[in-house]
């Protein structure tokens, strides 16, 4: 799909290895919107981010026109309802699918995504053991969540692929990089046939691969996030004695 100029600048502030920023782009290039991508220093957050979003701080923050919409869930929502009118509608029509949607969004984040960050962060092998077992306990519920969307369809928007394609597609290179460092797969097609499926297609979809980062890359660079984290935790340790 080639990118369409729209009315109003698009600006999104990101990182690459943001899977937060990364559901924000497949949802631009679903869409085929022409935007600006501006990678942050999160260490050292620019004066524009933290004027855009004042209250976390955080990216993704996509500026349309001169206005900041900050958080994933919102702002690609926003990306629909603002251009509805270019592209295939990434939420359902019916109000009651809509809502469907909406609730397996948040469930998205409130427990694969905090499972993720639980076992991606994990000092201990308990935690990481705990982690892993909360994504796999997440995911096996999305198999179920997916049988009922699709309804035997490709994607959980059905045909074509929706909010919630772009919600869990947004996350794959993460997950499939915390296999790799936890040594447990979660997309199991013994266990979850259908997001196993799913989950070759979504990657196979252009829009996935120019914005799905390499995940050889991503385990490289959590490993030395890691060595970071643990050196500045041995400094504070060693400061305090």
């Amino acid at each position: 799909m080639g990118t369409m100029e729209v009315s109003g600048e698009l600006k999104l502030l990101g990182t690459w290895a943001s899977p937060w920023a990364c559901r924000v782009r497949i949802a631009l290039h679903l869409k085929g919107l022409s935007y600006d991508f501006v990678e942050e220093d999160l260490d050292n957050k620019s004066d524009l981010l933290l004027a855009s979003n004042p209250v976390h701080k955080k990216v993704p923050v996509l500026i349309h026109e001169g206005k900041p919409i900050s958080e994933s869930h919102v702002i690609v929502q926003y990306i629909d309802e603002a251009f509805a009118s270019i592209g295939s509608s990434l939420l359902p029509l019916d109000p009651h699918e809509r809502a469907i949607a909406r609730f397996w969004g948040s469930y998205m984040d409130d427990k694969l995504l905090a499972a993720w960050v639980k076992a991606f962060k994990a000092k201990t092998e308990d935690e990481k053991f705990e982690g892993t077992k909360q994504i796999l306990e997440a995911v096996e519920t999305l198999e179920g969540a997916l049988r009922e969307c699709s309804k035997g369809k490709p994607f959980f928007g059905g045909d074509s692929v929706g909010y919630l394609d772009v919600m869990l597609g947004g996350i794959l290179s993460w997950l499939h990089g915390t296999e790799a460092l936890c040594g447990v797969k979660f997309f199991d097609p013994a266990k979850t046939s259908l997001l196993s499926a799913w989950a070759e297609r979504f990657g196979a979809l252009e829009a996935a691969k120019v914005v799905l980062p390499d995940v050889g890359r991503l385990v490289e660079f959590a490993k030395v996030r890691r060595a970071q984290q643990d050196a500045a935790d041995a400094a504070a340790v060693a400061a305090k004695n």
